[in-house]
């Protein structure tokens, strides 16, 4: 009976060591008094290294609040962050955002407009005191497809898609675990949308990266995230697996209006990225 117990034991400790990030409980509030909204109440999720994992529900069900959240730009929140086994602090240090990183939804507002891409890459890798510069920004632009030229480029010289890959490569340079990514392609027009997808799963295939993706868009979920957690109103209602979603195979009443809502063609096309 001992030895069972013990077993047991060492293979819950096995499994939970595979998870990157856990969260307990998780609640945000926002205002004070009667004027406090609870936007997020008591949040649990996991997510497993390598793995990519979504929330999704409609604006305002606090989705990117759990981002902002995990991040540090939100402190004043309640419960637990576990990241690869050990609890992380409300005050977050260098050396976690050196291990991930997050790709904000609007790429015209995400990137200074008067500096250049070659200096946007550059001072990630001098906050974190990384050497070989020179070489480590050209090998991240290659890395999303982008060549030497946009080194000398201001944000408003580029496209919406040609933004997000240098927002992309910011978070890329100094080499993260997990990327958190807040509706990564909502501001992008329908075939640009296509491309970041596509480069987003190639990119985690190539660097072993692990997702928390948030949108409204189901299909965007459903191409890129093996789980996906279904949000409304603070809560998480239900997890639904990747091939349970496209089937629509849902338990809770407000989950299933919400996936025959957002019926269409649940797929893109893979295209060289």
């Amino acid at each position: 009976m001992v030895q069972q117990l013990l077993m047991a034991l060492k293979e819950l400790t096995m499994t939970n060591c595979k998870n990157i990030i856990e969260v307990f409980d998780l609640s945000v509030t926002f205002g004070r008094g009667h004027r406090a909204i609870e936007v997020v109440k008591e949040v649990n999720f996991h997510i497993k290294r390598g793995e990519s994992y979504g929330l999704i529900g409609e604006s305002g069900c606090g989705k990117s609040t759990i981002l902002n959240a995990l991040i540090g730009l939100i402190s004043d929140y309640r419960g637990h962050f576990i990241f690869d086994g050990k609890e992380v602090l409300k005050k977050k240090n260098k050396t976690f955002l050196r291990r991930i990183q997050m790709v904000f939804q609007d790429p015209y507002a995400s990137l200074h407009p008067r500096k250049m891409v070659h200096t946007v890459l550059s001072e990630s890798l001098t906050i974190h005191g990384m050497d070989n510069q020179k070489e480590r920004v050209h090998n991240v632009l290659d890395s999303v497809g982008l060549d030497a030229s946009f080194l000398y480029r201001y944000p408003h010289e580029l496209s919406g898609g040609q933004r997000q890959r240098i927002a992309l490569a910011r978070a890329l340079i100094i080499e993260p675990e997990v990327l958190l990514l807040d509706e990564p392609t909502s501001a992008l027009d329908v075939s640009v949308q296509a491309e970041i997808l596509n480069l987003l799963k190639s990119l985690r295939e190539e660097k072993q990266l692990t997702y928390l993706m948030v949108s409204h868009d189901l299909p965007v979920v459903a191409h890129i995230c093996e789980r996906i957690g279904i949000m409304h109103q603070g809560v998480i209602l239900e997890e639904l697996s990747n091939n349970n979603l496209r089937h629509l195979r849902a338990q809770h009443d407000y989950t299933k209006m919400f996936l025959k809502a957002s019926i269409q063609p649940i797929s893109y096309k893979e295209e060289e990225v």
